[in-house]
């Protein structure tokens, strides 16, 4: 085992485990907002593509612009001219970004391009994939984060400087970034398809810098986060919160449409102070088809908590490799073959069924894994 991962996750562990215990006995209407939520989306995927004409149209309706697209080249096409060359683009953390490959694509088109959630930033600085969907330098300890920003910034810092102190000097080198950004890309929690708000939950506040600093907006969302509801995207994100050991979450974030005032007559206008512009892009690239698989549509009502992946032992062993980026973990495994058709990383699953036990949306991970062997080995023979 790579000594570095074994220092780091082990110190994750410890830092969140019995605390995530700790806020579900002490919040148990927690419990019940899960059970909600599961059957909120459950309802979406047995009719995902009427939600999403829904969706597109409520976006429509507040002064934004809503697109559908089918897969990478499609949507980095659309980024592309959305945002054009020689712009300051921030990023607020997005999976489907990475998954699309968006980051890179914009840089190659002459833009200065920075992700501004932490572990996303120290990953990019590294360049290297993430370890975990929401804490993507896990794999890092402070003492190698502190040589990273040293070699790659030149930052005044060393092994023996605190967790506080490189959160300060990343703080103050991105600040000057939001400031400057023209556009802001995020991904989003959940989105409502009743008025369509999109519902974003962070502790750091750079995605709502992202979101309100720049004059666009452009939020890059799967499908599958779609709920019927504002009210069911608000217990997302609280349930979220909570499965991942942050609760209460420092920021909930809503957004509907560019910024908009009423101050003048009570009639709202848009834009106010902050984006001018709003652009949601649903993204499919496999999950569609997954949504109309009676065993693969489990994987769908995934809420990115990674809960799972801090109670598998296969996740531990594989040094937080197991997965094609950015999916990894047990869930990881579910993902890589819905959007990637890789279904290698489910043939390292041993069957522990911890992660079944730990996810909010009761999942039976197992299952999943199982039928996609299954699947594979049909194809092959």
């Amino acid at each position: 085992m790579n000594q570095e991962w074994d220092i780091a996750i082990q110190r994750t562990i410890n830092n969140n485990v019995p605390r995530v215990s700790k806020i579900l006995k002490e919040h148990q209407y927690i419990l019940e907002l899960a059970k909600k939520l599961r059957e909120a989306k459950l309802k979406i995927l047995s009719n995902l593509e009427e939600y999403i004409e829904q969706t597109l149209e409520s976006v429509k309706r507040t002064g934004g612009n809503a697109y559908f697209v089918k897969d990478p080249s499609e949507a980095r096409e659309l980024v592309g001219k959305i945002v054009g060359k020689g712009k300051i683009v921030v990023f607020g953390k997005s999976m489907v970004a990475y998954e699309l490959g968006i980051r890179k694509y914009l840089a190659q088109l002459g833009n200065e391009v920075w992700e501004t959630d932490l572990g996303e930033f120290l990953i990019q600085l590294a360049d290297e994939p993430p370890s975990h969907i929401i804490a993507p330098a896990i794999h890092m300890t402070k003492e190698r984060v502190a040589k990273l920003l040293k070699e790659k910034l030149g930052f005044d810092v060393s092994e023996n400087s605190t967790h506080e102190e490189l959160v300060q000097k990343v703080r103050e080198f991105l600040r000057n970034k939001f400031l400057s950004a023209n556009v802001g890309i995020t991904g989003a929690n959940a989105v409502a398809a009743d008025v369509g708000s999109i519902v974003l939950v962070e502790n750091e506040g750079n995605i709502r810098m992202s979101t309100v600093v720049p004059p666009v907006h452009i939020a890059i969302v799967g499908v599958e986060k779609i709920v019927p509801t504002l009210e069911d995207a608000l217990n997302e994100a609280l349930v979220q919160a909570a499965y991942a050991g942050l609760y209460p979450p420092t920021y909930i974030n809503v957004t509907s449409g560019p910024s908009s005032t009423g101050d003048i007559e009570m009639k709202r206008v848009s834009p106010a102070h902050g984006p001018k512009e709003f652009h949601l892009i649903l993204v499919d690239n496999g999950r569609i088809k997954a949504s109309k698989d009676e065993i693969l549509r489990e994987a769908l009502l995934c809420i990115r908590c990674g809960r799972c992946h801090l109670h598998c032992p296969v996740y531990r062993v594989l040094d937080g490799m197991w997965g094609d980026a950015p999916y990894t973990g047990p869930m990881g495994a579910m993902w890589s073959y819905i959007i990637y058709g890789d279904g290698k990383p489910a043939t390292y699953c041993t069957h522990s069924g911890n992660c079944k036990e730990v996810c909010p949306m009761k999942i039976n991970i197992p299952k999943v894994l199982e039928y996609i062997k299954y699947l594979e080995n049909k194809k092959q023979s």
